[in-house]
């Protein structure tokens, strides 16, 4: 009996043991289990989280945005043919139906969105029990939180509602969530930036391109001028200023990346790493924001390159008339953000067309660039100071800090208060922030859609030569253009076919 009831407790102890005993982790792959481990684990982990930064800046950030406003439009090319889902981000024709939509670059926008969200919930979900330096711990999970905080910040300003996952998604049941309201999504970015904020090391005890508490700051007051969070916006962002951390370079133009030089300068507070050559870290937002048809030798000036090669199809994001005409006489910036190029194979009688000057850093080797794409630079912190400042009634202090920006660009300073400095810092940042992917927001959170939008689309419509369309029969603007004013873009509808809930 004795020998019995030995023989049921073995079996009963398998029994229970079975599970784990099923469980076996592969040693020879890479997975959660394996992998976070090790210092150089996280640090690596939290490299892939920056990753997809490059694809939203390289390729949709200015369409949402910047395209998506009235500072670039596009240059129709009749033997191209339309691009749909480009134009009806320029022309404000975003085909909607049920809250969602069929744009190729708004679903693209959504999912790298998540993928930074998805791979930073790995590494939060396991850094705090990680046997690894504490102060290394510390500077990956800030990095981490910003840019999942990041992440949602451009969710929450494109869509306003989206599902907010803070946990790894381990089966497909898992992946779908109901949409979180606007507010619950900022509540949670607020809850990441301010967590972020004091495990983050200074500039100057970062390793370059990485995230430091001065971006995580800055963002964070971004986040609090959009919800009108004044004091508390100005509270994170005294610091940034205080810390002697950074500066205005000396002139605009060298405020902006090199093709390998100058990059994350003085005025860099956050920017977007890029690496011309092979090891797939390259960009070429450049070429993508171009006047098209060019032949190789109209382009070879721009770029300096050894192989120049025509580029053809549509143009994107080339500078309205609207924002050359928005520069005040002697605003140095102007010169140094938007040039010219002749176009000879244009069908247009006026062959001469802006192009974004600010990115033509010249480099070795045709549609492969290394030049740093700027996120926040300190003249913004000054800008921001100025709006938080001036909503509060302090219009002197606000004075000081926009003139500084105007000051650099070469022009005098700014007396006014109220309600007109509010305008002054508006028109402020439209010229200083021109082609940063900035405009469309600033529109959006300022209520300006029918103030701004409405009459520029009467104007394309209305003088459809002024803004590079073709003097051909048919190339006119299409009849649906600025239809969609809506605040926020519709949720992809192929992600919807995923979930449920929207």
């Amino acid at each position: 009996m004795k020998k019995y009831m030995l023989a049921i407790a073995a079996v009963g102890i398998m029994c229970s043991s079975c599970d784990d005993f099923l469980t076996v982790v592969p040693e020879t792959q890479l997975s959660s289990a394996t992998f976070f481990k090790t210092e150089a684990d996280f640090e690596q982990a939290v490299n892939a989280a920056y990753a997809p930064l490059r694809s939203i800046v390289n390729d949709r950030a200015y369409r949402l945005a910047e395209m998506h406003s009235d500072n670039t439009y596009y240059g129709r090319n009749v033997l191209f043919g339309a691009v749909d889902p480009q134009e009806d981000l320029a022309d404000f024709s975003v085909v909607e139906s049920n809250g969602v939509t069929a744009n190729d670059n708004i679903l693209q926008q959504y999912r790298l969105d998540y993928l930074i969200i998805s791979r930073t919930n790995q590494i939060l979900a396991l850094i705090d029990e990680a046997d690894i330096d504490q102060a290394v711990k510390d500077n990956v999970k800030g990095q981490a939180l910003y840019l999942r905080a990041y992440a949602y910040f451009e969710l929450a300003r494109y869509f306003g509602s989206v599902p907010l996952h803070l946990t790894p998604v381990a089966t497909r049941e898992e992946a779908a969530l109901p949409l979180s309201s606007e507010d619950e999504v900022y509540a949670q970015i607020i809850s990441d930036l301010v967590t972020a904020v004091p495990l983050l090391p200074p500039k100057s005890q970062q390793q370059p391109g990485r995230v430091t508490s001065g971006a995580a700051r800055t963002l964070l007051a971004n986040v609090y001028v959009n919800r009108e969070r004044w004091s508390d916006a100005e509270t994170i962002l005294t610091p940034v200023v205080t810390s002697g951390e950074y500066m205005l370079m000396a002139s605009y133009e060298m405020a902006f990346s090199d093709n390998a030089s100058n990059k994350n300068n003085a005025e860099s507070v956050f920017e977007v790493q890029f690496l011309e050559g092979s090891a797939g870290l390259n960009g070429n937002f450049f070429y993508q924001m171009l006047p098209r048809p060019l032949l190789a030798d109209e382009l070879a000036p721009l770029t300096g390159t050894i192989n120049p090669q025509p580029v053809d199809g549509e143009g994107n994001n080339i500078p309205t008339p609207d924002i050359i005409a928005a520069y005040e006489d002697g605003d140095e910036r102007e010169d140094a953000s938007i040039g010219y190029v002749f176009l000879s194979s244009s069908f247009r009688d006026e062959k001469t067309y802006p192009y974004i000057k600010k990115y033509a850093k010249h480099h070795s080797q045709h549609n492969n660039t290394g030049t740093n794409f700027p996120i926040y630079r300190y003249s913004e912190v000054l800008l921001f100071m100025a709006e938080i400042l001036n909503e509060q009634g302090k219009d002197g202090e606000a004075r000081n800090y926009l003139n500084q920006v105007r000051d650099r660009a070469g022009l005098g300073p700014v007396s006014s208060g109220g309600a007109e400095l509010a305008e002054a810092i508006f028109r402020e940042r439209r010229v200083e922030l021109a082609f940063e992917n900035k405009r469309w927001f600033d529109i959006q959170r300022k209520d300006k859609i029918e103030e701004i939008i409405v009459p520029y689309g009467q104007r394309i419509v209305a003088n459809p030569l002024d803004y590079y369309y073709p003097p051909i029969e048919g190339a006119v603007p299409r009849p649906q253009v600025f239809t969609n004013l809506s605040k926020f873009y519709p949720l992809p509808a192929a992600e919807s076919d995923l979930s449920p809930y929207f």
